[in-house]
């Protein structure tokens, strides 16, 4: 999901923070998704761990994501409260629909038919 380009004249971890960023606006990083560990992210993109740290640090300032400690970084909650408990539901519903085993498309037809009830 997120590639970093070494002959751009932006910085790597600047790449990622906009990546990441970019990601949770467009709804593709929902909140609470968990994020890879800086080790892990910098392992698979080839940068250096503190590349990775810097990004995430960044991405806390600006509140888009959070640490949690031991538990690992995490899409933050945004947007207005209703907003908030829509998406704590929504992540809910779709950790619980991974556990069953139901494919993507049977879950969000089930939301489709709640929702027009």
């Amino acid at each position: 999901m997120i590639t970093v380009d070494p002959t751009s004249g932006t910085p790597p971890y600047e790449q990622l923070r906009v990546q990441v960023r970019d990601a949770v606006t467009a709804g593709s990083l929902a909140a609470g998704a968990k994020l890879p560990t800086v080790r892990a992210l910098a392992e698979e993109l080839g940068l250096a761990v503190n590349t990775v740290a810097r990004a995430y640090r960044e991405l806390e300032a600006d509140g888009v994501i959070e640490t949690r400690g031991r538990n690992g970084t995490f899409i933050a909650q945004h947007g207005d409260p209703t907003q908030q408990q829509a998406q704590d539901a929504a992540r809910q519903f779709a950790d619980r629909v991974r556990r069953l085993g139901l494919p993507e498309d049977a879950a969000l037809a089930l939301v489709r038919a709640a929702l027009r009830t």
